[in-house]
Parts: C-alpha cells; structure tokens; sequence
C-alpha cells in the first residue's frame, strides 16, 4: 500500500521553518529589547531605560507625524471600506455573468501591482492635479491610500458575504421587506464583523504605508514611517527602536482583531 503523502513527515521541513522563524522574529525581538536600552547605542547594551519613549513622548515631530498617520489612515479605511462593501454587495449579490470575473481581478488590481508603479503613476497623475488646481494638502494622500486599501478591506467582507446564509435574506423579502430595509434589518448585522475586519485591516495597511506616500507627500507631510525612514538616513538611535515598539503593538493589536473579528461566525 502507498505511503499517504504528508508536508510534516519531509526531511528537514522542521528545521527549515524553524529557521523562517528564527529569521522573521528574531531582528524584531532585538529591535524591542534596545529599546528600553540606556545607552545611545543600539548595539551596546547600557542597562533597562524607558528615556527613548519619553523622548519620543516629548518629540514635536513624532507626534505631528503621528497625529497626520492617524488622520490619514482612518480617513482612507472609513472610505475604503464603504466602496469595498459596495463592490463586496454588488459581486456577490448578483448572478453570474460574463466579465464578473474581470471585476474581481480589476478590484483587487492594486495587490497584483507593485507599489511603486502605484506610486509612480499617482504622483505624474496628482501632480497634474496640483499644477491645475494649486491644492496640495493632504487629500492626496488619503485619495492614494483609499486605492490601494479597497481591495484589502473587499476580501473579508466579500469573504463575509459568500459564507452568509440567504434564507434570512430571502424571507425578508417573502415579507414585503424593501431592498434597502431587507439590508438594514437583515445583512448589514450580519455582515458587520466582516466590515469592521475590512476596516481594521485597511486601517493598519494605510498606517504601515512607505512607498506611496514617498512619492505622493508635499513637503511637511511626513507620516510617522516616513518619519522614522528619514531618522534613519541621518543615524540611528534607540528612539527610533521606541517608536517601532509602539508601532509594532498597535499594529498586533489590529491584526490580532481582524484575525478574530474575520473568524466570528453568527
């Protein structure tokens, strides 16, 4: 009898994914353990300290560029996550037909395409804008984050949407129920955990943004992972470590509900 096939039972898969682990965790514990290093070094250990978060605290730049991340990112989930669940009802809520499936690929078109070709084309597409219109405030950047975040809130509440038993639906409507009271009363609480885990995901994607922002920013614009990008072009210190502490835990934090709110099943 043929032995059944099984990944556990290979030859080295054990250490080998023991090793991605080593790899993926482990300059991550050394980034948070340095900072609540005393020394100015961070690579010398000089004792426990919470100086570099105090520091942090009591930086003018940090909390601006934080304060606008904040800005940025819930504007652009709040908006995302209204067009994703749009999009979500309108792909789901429907029969097949021809080119439905090119509206899936064309919504999630921003994960299939590398950021910086994103960023690239916003920014000869919003510079454009600013030479006709003269604004350069943060708009652009919340309209840049709202586009690549839809398809990251889309998934779980098309996800949602696609495991949502139509009985109820359909009795809603068997009891002359309007489509939009059928929706209030019917599928928006039962699609709401997969709205508010689109919302959290896109959220923490919007706050983690780099690349787009890099190319689509005016000056004074920076976001707190700019920020920290320019600190590091001009030296390290263990604040920086403090910063991406607390960026780290609260992105965990949002993960760490998505990850249940996407699970929750009524």
């Amino acid at each position: 009898m043929a032995k059944r096939f099984s990944i556990r039972q290979q030859t080295g898969f054990t250490a080998i994914a023991a090793a991605c682990f080593v790899l993926l965790y482990v300059p991550i514990a050394v980034l948070v353990a340095y900072a609540f290093n005393e020394s100015t070094s961070v690579s010398e250990w000089g004792g426990f300290s919470l100086r570099w978060f105090a520091a942090a605290w009591n930086n003018d730049q940090v909390i601006d560029a934080s304060l606008r991340s904040l800005k940025i990112a819930s504007s652009a989930a709040v908006i995302a996550t209204i067009a994703a669940t749009m999009a979500a009802l309108a792909t789901t809520r429907t029969r097949a037909y021809r080119g439905l499936t090119f509206k899936y690929a064309f919504i999630n078109q921003p994960l299939m395409v590398p950021e910086i070709v994103t960023g690239v084309a916003l920014l000869i597409f919003f510079a454009q804008i600013k030479i006709a219109t003269g604004y350069s405030g943060l708009g652009y950047l919340i309209a840049a984050h709202t586009a690549f975040c839809i398809p990251f809130a889309y998934l779980p509440i098309r996800a949602r949407l696609e495991n949502m038993d139509l009985t109820l639906e359909r009795a809603a409507a068997d009891l002359y129920a309007t489509p939009w009271k059928a929706f209030r009363r019917v599928t928006l609480p039962l699609l709401w955990p997969g709205i508010i885990a689109g919302l959290m995901l896109a959220f923490v994607i919007s706050l983690d943004d780099v690349v787009i922002t890099e190319f689509v920013k005016s000056g004074g614009q920076d976001t707190l992972p700019t920020y920290m990008l320019g600190q590091i072009r001009r030296g390290i210190t263990p604040e920086v470590n403090a910063i991406s502490t607390v960026f780290l835990l609260l992105s965990v934090v949002i993960v760490t509900l998505f990850f249940f709110l996407s699970r929750k099943r009524d």
